[in-house]
């Protein structure tokens, strides 16, 4: 059921009809989930005090196509789910390692240019940036390569760059027009990179 649930919310235009008829009763459940990964997003998040709207953007090169939606929680965790062709990879892989090494240079280069990080400040760390993330990050590939027999993980070099170009270009695009948005998401890392320092301060000491 939770995997028929998550394809429905990877394809919006997909329904699917369930029904169970090995009990006394049959159970008939329809998936249909036309907001997509958005609304996967809100389900995730639905028992969280949420910080903003979920976020999504969708890009295409080189006939891979990228989508993407997250959103921040007011909690010290972090959950981005990579999917290739519907295909959940538990173990990520290079759509997520190019997701995220992008957004972390994006949020420490605005955090920069608001003046939140200071010139003698270090950039914030990946785990810092994602602090309080849930993402679902769904490409398209016309040939995807695994690690394993499991596809547990994409090993795709393109997708790490393409999943970078277009999150890249849309994430500036969306940030530029959504100060608010990226200064709490701003405000998120700052409050994990305190934590994170103060943990490295004791355990010096």
């Amino acid at each position: 059921k939770s995997r028929l649930h998550e394809t429905a919310y990877l394809n919006p235009n997909l329904t699917i009809h369930f029904s169970d008829k090995r009990g006394e009763e049959v159970e008939e459940i329809t998936y249909h989930e036309p907001d997509g990964i958005v609304g996967f997003i809100k389900d995730m998040n639905k028992k969280c005090e949420v910080i903003h709207e979920p976020v999504y953007f969708k890009g295409e090169s080189d006939g891979i196509t990228v989508e993407v939606a997250f959103q921040y929680i007011n909690e010290f965790r972090e959950n981005v789910l990579g999917f290739c062709n519907n295909i959940y990879n538990a173990e990520g892989g290079t759509h997520l390692t190019g997701f995220k090494t992008i957004f972390t240079t994006i949020i420490n280069n605005y955090a920069r240019e608001l003046n939140i990080l200071k010139e003698k400040d270090a950039n914030f760390t990946g785990a810092d940036v994602r602090n309080g993330m849930t993402a679902v990050v769904s490409i398209k590939h016309p040939d995807p390569r695994f690690e394993g027999q499991t596809k547990t993980k994409l090993d795709n070099q393109d997708a790490a760059k393409i999943v970078s170009k277009v999150t890249g270009e849309e994430l500036t695009r969306f940030f530029d027009r959504n100060l608010e948005t990226l200064k709490a998401i701003i405000g998120c890392a700052e409050k994990a990179a305190k934590i994170r320092k103060s943990e490295e301060k004791s355990k010096t000491n």
